[in-house]
């Protein structure tokens, strides 16, 4: 897709009365927008597009509570392991390593895992936003917004620059985990067993997407306070990008849209 067919798409976008929600997960190499549907990578070397169908869920696995939620985080995630996905080998293996990461915790007494998780995460996190990864993180988050506001030609113009903060921001989803994943740790009351940090860590994670769920539903003064360490934290998991790095984002957010025009 050249300039001239992301413009048009992203014109037409902004003059419709309603488009998909979108979210998002930025690369050292490029951007990836997802919607329900599709997931379109946008490489920041070549400039190419690749798009990927996000697996449906349905069933009772899409609205048991606490089960919805894993449902989804793993729909969102599994495009990137397709074999059609921009994902490189090296880094699908170091994908898995960092969602297989909580559970080399179950070997640790359960005072050292209180402070081990927070490290892990963090050490995690300066893995995944490497590189160039910190701009088009703010990219991906300006791009979403754009999509939102309607002002995706002007952005891509460099006329309106859209926060680079979001508050679906993957962040603010480990930021609420940790807490979570502690409290959890603490209070858990079930007989101890070497399953036992596998057990919390996957309790944490359920508990969490569905607090996560519920401030979507239902956006507000409580949300936003909850989402507060989160879009506190992306001063630091995000940087003012550049006019490039936000054409990056549009060319995915022109991909998605445009697969769902068809």
């Amino acid at each position: 897709m050249d300039d001239a067919a992301v413009l048009f798409v992203l014109r037409e976008a902004d003059l419709a009365a309603e488009l998909p929600r979108l979210g998002g997960m930025a690369r050292p190499t490029g951007v990836a927008i997802v919607s329900e549907r599709v997931m379109c990578f946008s490489d920041a070397v070549d400039g190419t597009l690749r798009v990927t169908a996000v697996p449906q869920v349905r069933g009772r696995a899409a609205r048991l509570p606490f089960l919805r939620g894993l449902v989804k985080l793993f729909a969102a995630l599994a495009p990137l392991f397709s074999r059609r996905s921009s994902t490189r080998r090296p880094e699908k293996l170091l994908m898995l390593a960092v969602l297989a990461a909580p559970l080399p915790l179950a070997l640790l007494p359960s005072g050292y895992r209180v402070v081990a998780l927070p490290v892990l995460t963090i050490a995690l996190a300066a893995w995944m936003l490497r590189g160039r990864t910190l701009r088009l993180h703010g990219a991906e988050h300006r791009a979403i917004a754009a999509s939102e506001s309607r002002s995706l030609v002007a952005a891509w113009h460099g006329d309106a620059r859209p926060t680079r903060f979001s508050a679906r921001c993957g962040t603010n989803f480990a930021a609420l985990l940790i807490p979570v994943s502690t409290l959890l740790d603490r209070l858990w009351v079930l007989p101890t067993a070497a399953l036992t940090p596998m057990l919390v860590t996957l309790v944490s994670l359920m508990v969490t997407m569905e607090i996560w769920l519920a401030i979507q539903r239902t956006p507000g003064q409580l949300g936003r306070l909850v989402v507060l360490p989160g879009l506190l934290l992306q001063r630091v998991t995000t940087r003012e990008p550049t006019l490039a790095d936000t054409r990056v984002a549009l060319r995915a957010v022109a991909g998605v849209l445009d697969a769902h025009r068809r």
